[in-house]
């Protein structure tokens, strides 16, 4: 992953201004959800990922230092994160947690003590 935990790695493909909107997430373990919403900001980039199941969706916030591949052909994102590891990450809201610096650090913090 990158030193920074909210920019995409070199090597991962990454185009910015792709539209991830729609692309199935896989974990090193399997898949785990589709993406949702996402942001190419610098020094906060993100993935918002659905992991839940039809209509009661669950949503998490996945840094875009977590991404090892993107996929534009297959339109799969590889995370270098195993399934628990995401299910087990603090939930998105987006009422609540959008612009919330607070939120930001703790998903961050979370996330840079899973790196591999």
């Amino acid at each position: 992953m990158t030193d920074s935990i909210w920019g995409y790695q070199p090597a991962a493909g990454h185009v910015t201004g792709t539209d991830l909107v729609g692309y199935k997430v896989e974990a090193v373990d399997g898949a785990i959800g589709k993406v949702d919403k996402h942001s190419d900001d610098v020094d906060s980039a993100y993935l918002v990922v659905d992991i839940g199941v039809w209509i009661f969706g669950r949503h998490v916030l996945l840094p875009a230092g977590t991404v090892r591949r993107v996929d534009r052909d297959e339109r799969k994102i590889y995370v270098a994160l195993t399934q628990e590891q995401i299910r087990d990450s603090p939930e998105f809201d987006r009422a609540k947690h959008v612009g919330d610096a607070d939120y930001h650090d703790q998903v961050g913090g979370y996330y840079q003590s899973h790196r591999s």
